[in-house]
């Protein structure tokens, strides 16, 4: 294990420095948060499959693959179409926002009223997020190094933190393209090929395995509606989606490259499965389907290689998690903090302003790791999240992206309705049953249009606003140099 072990440390040895380098660049609000908004679209393109592909993707990909077969793809594969759908018809507009929040969205929209509601919805939801990210720690670290569970995630935890912290948007960005690099690489040019082959290729693989296994449907078409409500939905609305859009230089580059990264998460869904299924052929009887894909790397591939995968699947871990931590660093400070103490005009945007954005981070990144020591059920807190974003926030969201009737009181209304029917329905059904985010998204629609249509327009001026910068006429930030 002596060259894996190099490996692993070396690539983690490279996140740190890239963090140091990425200080040196993050001297403003802007270049902390998103990069200056100047990715190009070869850069943008890899640090958007990298969030959007983290543990859950690959680790539960390859556990959905060896428990389902190629139906296992489908959840990764819904992450992708949402990733499309955001890029394709909403991500032009949302680059020519020029904003740092979906809060702030929703306060251009509709008139400053909806922040701090909206704020703790997602806050909640990026902090489980980084949450669930930063468990997956536990189980990488545990195939490398037999590594206590508690220790993993304070290692794993505590070097996401200190990269993210010291350059902000500029560090992920970095070591995001890095980890895109490694992934690709780890997964779909190594792991892939030789999983099949171990296998004893496709051929074999039918033979042993029941025919279910080779049904693009069989997980049910009931379990793809729900991931598509969840995963497809929430990638529209994320704050950790969303933040990397805002990194674009322009809105052709949200568009296409995002459209790029979007169609590389479909290549990755199917991978994902194949990989699983190969493993279902070689190991029947695993406790667990989660344990395929740190099995199959144990057991199956040679050293180099087997350390070059296992960073990749750190990699996927560490870009998910240090998206998520930073985009709750930021809605806990620009949404829900500054608002709270009665901050009233913007502040200049100097290095004080950093300071405070980095200090968040910090503060986040402990109780990330702190939570998700505590925590067992990783499962259910990523549902909860995720329940929680799509039936209080999809609705007054996009419903202010595409009908101009839609009213503050009818947004406000929405959030509420939605987020209160989810948890109730969740302490009802349960927390992992389909039905909460079902009816928690109805009801909060049906409350958004009977409350819009019942209450006054938003006002002219107001909307007035929102369509110059909806057309990108109203930049408020300097432009800087493309980045590549």
């Amino acid at each position: 294990m002596a060259v894996d072990y190099t490996v692993i440390v070396a690539y983690l040895a490279g996140m740190l420095a890239m963090g140091w380098w990425g200080m040196r660049r993050a001297k403003s609000k802007s270049e902390f948060l998103v990069a200056g908004r100047r990715l190009g679209p070869w850069m943008y393109s890899g640090t958007m499959a990298a969030i959007v592909l983290g543990g859950a993707s690959t680790i539960g990909g390859v556990g959905l693959g060896y428990q389902y077969g190629l139906s296992g793809a489908w959840m990764v594969f819904t992450i992708g179409l949402g990733l499309l759908a955001l890029s394709v018809f909403f991500s032009a507009r949302i680059a020519r926002l020029k904003v740092y929040t979906v809060s702030e969205m929703l306060d251009l929209r509709y008139g400053g009223r909806a922040g701090v509601i909206s704020g703790v919805v997602m806050w909640a939801y990026t902090l489980m997020l980084a949450v669930t990210s930063t468990i997956a720690y536990a189980t990488i670290f545990d195939v490398l190094f037999d590594m206590n569970r508690t220790l993993a995630i304070i290692l794993g935890g505590s070097i996401v933190v200190a990269y993210s912290t010291l350059g902000g948007m500029w560090s992920i960005t970095l070591t995001d393209m890095v980890q895109f690099v490694v992934k690709t690489i780890g997964v779909l040019l190594l792991l892939l090929p030789i999983a099949v082959v171990k296998a004893g290729g496709f051929g074999e693989m039918r033979a042993k395995l029941p025919t279910e296994y080779f049904d693009p449907l069989g997980i049910g078409g009931e379990t793809i509606f729900t991931y598509v409500l969840i995963y497809t939905f929430g990638m529209l609305i994320g704050q950790d989606i969303w933040q990397r859009v805002f990194t674009a230089r322009s809105d052709k580059v949200a568009r296409y490259g995002g459209t790029v990264a979007g169609t590389y998460c479909l290549v990755y869904a199917i991978a994902g499965a194949v990989i699983g299924t190969a493993a279902k052929v070689m190991y029947p009887k695993l406790p667990s389907a989660d344990a395929a894909f740190a099995t199959i790397v144990k057991d199956e591939l040679p050293m180099g290689v087997r350390g070059l995968v296992l960073a990749a699947a750190l990699a996927a871990v560490m870009s998910t998690s240090s998206g998520a931590l930073i985009a709750c660093a930021t809605v806990a400070n620009n949404d829900i903090w500054s608002r709270l103490r009665g901050a009233g005009a913007p502040e200049s945007e100097g290095h004080d302003e950093v300071k405070g954005n980095r200090a968040f981070i910090l503060i986040m990144g402990v109780a990330v790791i702190v939570i998700a020591i505590a925590l067992n059920d990783v499962v259910e807190a990523l549902t909860v999240a995720y329940n929680l974003l799509v039936g209080g926030l999809l609705v007054p969201i996009l419903g202010g992206l595409l009908w101009r009737r839609g009213t503050a009181p009818g947004a406000l209304a929405a959030v509420a309705a939605g987020g209160l029917s989810v948890i109730g329905l969740m302490w009802g059904y349960g927390i992992l049953a389909t039905e909460p985010v079902y009816y928690g998204l109805l009801t909060s629609l049906a409350v958004y249009v009977v409350v819009s249509l019942a209450t006054r327009p938003t006002d002219a001026a107001v909307l007035a606003a929102w369509r110059e910068r909806l057309a990108g006429r109203d930049a408020t930030e300097p432009q800087a140099p493309a980045a590549v």
